[in-house]
């Protein structure tokens, strides 16, 4: 009985010296919240800047291949025998219809344009939307760019920093390729009447 009564107080005298289970710091949780949102945030910013290196390893044409949304426009490159140039030293800044685009043209005209005997045609309509230079969206102004087509497109920049290229709306820029940049627009744009006639003449 004594050694029992004994045992008790031994007991109780360490639950005493024990005292109530320390509660986890609500700051230091916080701040480890904070480390950890942090950490992700600059994974994140890493993700992002090695695939925009992984995409300056490629030119125009393999860029734009690698983008669904150009896939109509990547056909009609193929089917105008213009990638080994698109592919060339450049540089270029090529106003990328989307597939969108394309398809508000209408299936019936974008089979016409794609038809082997129109590759002229469909030539000059995709060398009016390529500039030889690499022209960055902080240099764009309000201008006539030359054109490889030959003629000259208008490009304006409104008030609200809207631009607009042919008269097409530019959507994104600055999708830069080892040999040029990439801005996209809304609408595929065409060449003078005199040019696309005189395309479809040859």
């Amino acid at each position: 009985m004594k050694k029992l009564v004994i045992l008790l107080v031994l007991a109780m005298f360490s639950f005493a010296c024990s005292g109530t289970p320390e509660m986890p710091d609500a700051d230091a949780m916080a701040d480890e919240a904070a480390k950890e949102a942090e950490a992700e945030q600059k994974k994140m910013e890493e993700d992002a800047a090695n695939q925009a290196a992984e995409a300056m390893k490629l030119d125009i044409v393999d860029t734009a291949a690698a983008n669904p949304d150009f896939a109509t426009l990547v056909q009609a490159v193929t089917a105008a025998e213009l990638a080994e140039t698109l592919k060339g030293e450049g540089p270029f800044t090529v106003f990328a219809p989307t597939n969108d685009a394309f398809a508000a043209l209408g299936e019936e005209k974008i089979a016409e344009l794609m038809k082997p005997e129109n590759k002229e045609q469909l030539a000059t309509v995709l060398k009016f939307h390529v500039v030889p230079a690499k022209v960055m969206a902080a240099d764009v102004t309000t201008m006539e760019a030359d054109t490889a087509a030959g003629v000259k497109a208008a490009v304006n920049v409104a008030e609200d920093g809207t631009v607009t290229y042919a008269g097409a709306k530019v959507v994104k820029t600055d999708i830069e390729c080892t040999n040029g940049v990439i801005h996209v627009i809304d609408a595929v744009v065409m060449p003078p009447e005199q040019v696309a006639a005189k395309a479809e003449a040859k």
